[in-house]
């Protein structure tokens, strides 16, 4: 981590011209204020004043002044900028006048819950596998859903059109200092994936928010346009975001113990799934993370799932556990999608996973929830009265949250579709 003092000597050594405050509004969307190199100083030990209402709209109080405050530890250039006249960023809190954290902010809710985890002896690793496309952009410059690659699954070029753009993406956030496992092509068209390094919840969250805005920088410059909306085309697969957790109990990985017990009752040679597990097995924490995670899956589409297009995608509940030569034993949840505020995923992943125990059926069977909501409707009205979420977040930011999902729900519910006018305009 960087001194205030090494910081402003790295900006006058780089070049460095403008610093990039960010942070994200509560659906996840990347906001910033680019501030002067010459002002940095004044705003790393004061804050940077900001109107957080045209933001985070009905969620702040009018009347309260907010202030941007940079941790010092996010200090990154980025090198997709011009080269002279540098550009940097830091990811920042928001707090209030006397300086404390405001309770709505998407980040200072990861972290209280990171805290919370902590003092109940839990750590962890967690890693995200980002699917996205990229599709090519108009003579204006706008986004289409044209690709003219026939690329497949871990395809290569010639087939792949989108693997130079990758590889810069690749190297640009390796550049930045960010870990990135591997890249390849996914199945659809013009579908690419990125996997993460693990790292810490927080350090990755604020990776990925970085990682989703250097991406589409990037493609622009390819005259791409790369999008994580979860379902852009009808017939063809679309982008999840999964997450790999490796969990820690006063430092003992939770899931070895249930990882073996599974591996005893399946047939499988890589990927072990949960729901195969009968409660006759060892009981241990392990079970009752992903049973908490199961428990609340279909209230976290809320956050999980944020979008009304999140719902056309065909997504999973199953939790798979693996282990990879290398690596600790993990949970991948896969039902998660891109389009969510990262902040509030693992927020709500890690509140469940350590809050969860197990529940059982009248044949001794460990219960698994199998249905997922079926629209953006049926998620908010489940998220906004959970007890874990609401013991994750404010009740307010909740209810805010909920409101704005659900007149998102509304405004989409009141349009008149071409697939209905194709099927209903002709014969009625």
């Amino acid at each position: 981590m960087y001194t205030k003092e090494e910081i402003i000597d790295l900006i006058e050594k780089e070049d460095i011209e403008f610093i990039r405050l960010q942070f994200t509004d509560p659906f996840g969307e990347l906001r910033n204020v680019a501030v002067t190199a010459h002002s940095i100083e004044h705003v790393m030990e004061y804050g940077y004043e900001f109107d957080m209402n045209k933001v985070f709209s009905d969620f702040a109080d009018d009347d309260d002044e907010y202030y941007l405050v940079p941790d010092l530890s996010t200090f990154a250039i980025l090198p997709w900028r011009p080269q002279s006249s540098k550009v940097a960023r830091f990811i920042c809190d928001i707090c209030d006048e006397d300086g404390n954290e405001v309770e709505i902010s998407p980040r200072s809710i990861l972290k209280k819950t990171v805290e919370y985890a902590k003092a109940q002896g839990y750590s962890f690793s967690i890693n995200p596998e980002c699917e996205f496309f990229l599709y090519h952009t108009d003579d204006n410059g706008i986004p289409t859903t044209l690709t003219h690659e026939e690329a497949g699954y871990m395809d290569v070029s010639p087939l792949d059109l989108g693997e130079n753009a990758r590889r810069d993406m690749v190297i640009m956030l390796e550049n930045m200092g960010f870990g990135i496992k591997s890249s390849h092509h996914e199945a659809a068209r013009a579908q690419h994936e990125i996997d993460f390094e693990e790292d810490e919840p927080l350090e990755i969250a604020d990776s990925f928010v970085t990682f989703k805005a250097a991406l589409r920088s990037i493609a622009k410059g390819f005259g791409l346009h790369a999008t994580f909306m979860p379902k852009p085309k009808m017939g063809q697969p679309g982008s999840g975001m999964h997450i790999n957790i490796a969990a820690y109990k006063d430092d003992y990985n939770i899931f070895k113990e249930l990882y073996r017990n599974v591996k005893k009752s399946s047939d499988a040679d890589a990927n072990f799934y949960i729901k195969q597990l009968k409660a006759s097995d060892k009981t241990d924490l392990g079970i009752n993370f992903v049973s908490g995670i199961n428990q609340h899956a279909a209230a976290m589409s809320m956050f999980t799932n944020p979008t009304v297009n999140s719902y056309k995608r065909e997504r999973t509940l199953d939790i798979k556990l693996h282990k990879r030569r290398g690596e600790d034993i993990k949970a991948e949840v896969c039902f998660p999608d891109a389009a969510a505020n990262i902040y509030l995923v693992l927020s709500v992943l890690i509140r469940a996973g350590i809050t969860g125990d197990i529940r059982k059926n009248e044949n001794g069977n460990i219960f698994m929830i199998n249905n997922m909501p079926e629209n953006l409707e049926e998620a908010v009205k489940l998220g906004i009265q959970d007890d874990c979420i609401l013991e994750s977040m404010p009740e307010e930011f909740v209810n805010q949250y909920g409101g704005a999902k659900s007149q998102e729900w509304f405004e989409f519910m009141e349009q008149v579709t071409e697939w209905e006018l194709q099927k209903y305009l002709y014969r009625i």
